[in-house]
């Protein structure tokens, strides 16, 4: 038996989009079960989550993705557990190639899918670029250390061994299990075959808004796996550098506003900044052009939006 859990959270209009897809899955509908987790909406999530086949799991209270994948990992009866997230639509194949790796090598026990998105708006555009540029990085990788819970499956033992999902953190907490599980030896691996549509940020607000929030909660549990923050199989080591930049950059412009011979200093940081973007631009030309040529400009509110979340989640993380 396989389980399939999605929490759920003010997702009315999504979630049958999700649900149809799964139940439409290429495997046998008798091996695998469907949970969905209401995290406390107040739409009508649950009742149209509600239909034959479908579990669904009411939530008095709004208490974050961790806990209600939690909650859905308790009711599961599966070997296996499978995440996505309700505004995911996976593909027909999306369970025969999510678990495949499990069912191959009993030594696997996390898979990592990928996403695909057919929206048309600039930003949206770009976030799917910058999630194929991940997954470029990711692809010649033997075992990765970050399993994102839009398209995964655990093995169930383990993630009843590891204590599942932090529920004190917020958001990013995959990463945060994805790290403890690397730490344990448990070997992960990506699965690009394992595809699920998903609506990305289609504005510059919400781009910059969910990157602040990454940033923050990053910053909250970090300092558990200091050798993570030198390198990991998720993050791209230029956007540690494009961080640093941007955070130069903003800083000597106040600067150069005070006293303006100091005017080459930002400039020069900016300067060097675009430079660190071609590499991007470049993959990103053949594909887009018009996002290859945003992109400089996305990769600075990207990198200006993690940075300042992760200084303001760092200096919280001693008050937790």
């Amino acid at each position: 038996m396989i389980s399939v859990v999605v929490p759920a959270y003010h997702a009315a209009a999504v979630i049958s989009d999700c649900l149809t897809a799964l139940q439409k899955q290429t495997v046998d509908r008798q091996t695998y079960e469907i949970i969905v987790v209401d995290d406390g909406s107040t739409d009508d999530t649950a009742v149209r989550a509600q239909r034959p086949g479908v579990q669904v799991i009411r939530c008095p209270q709004n208490r974050g993705a961790a806990a209600a994948r939690n909650q859905g990992l308790r009711a599961a009866q599966g070997e296996i557990i499978c995440f996505t997230d309700a505004d995911c639509v996976p593909q027909p194949n999306w369970i025969k190639e999510v678990t495949r790796p499990l069912h191959e090598n009993e030594g696997i026990t996390a898979v990592k899918g990928a996403y695909i998105s057919h929206q048309p708006q600039l930003v949206a555009r770009f976030v799917q670029l910058e999630y194929e540029d991940k997954y470029d990085g990711m692809a010649g990788l033997a075992q990765i250390d970050f399993v994102d819970t839009y398209s995964c499956a655990y093995r169930r033992q383990t993630l009843l061994d590891s204590g599942g999902f932090d529920e004190s953190i917020f958001y990013v907490e995959d990463q945060e299990l994805s790290f403890r599980l690397a730490a344990q030896g448990c070997v992960m691996v990506f699965q690009p075959t394992a595809v699920v549509a998903h609506r990305h940020s289609a504005s510059l607000h919400q781009y910059a808004r969910k990157k602040f929030w990454i940033g923050y909660w990053k910053a909250r549990f970090i300092r558990r796996y200091p050798d993570r923050m030198i390198k990991d199989s998720h993050t791209p080591q230029i956007l540690k550098v494009q961080m640093g930049l941007a955070a130069v950059a903003v800083a000597t412009a106040v600067s150069a506003l005070l006293f303006p011979p100091l005017f080459w200093l930002p400039a020069a940081a900016l300067l060097f900044f675009i430079l660190t973007t071609l590499p991007f631009c470049h993959k990103a030309w053949p594909k887009d052009r018009l996002v290859a040529l945003a992109s400089p400009f996305l990769l600075f509110v990207r990198a200006l939006a993690l940075g300042l979340g992760f200084t303001f989640g760092a200096s919280r993380s001693g008050n937790r």
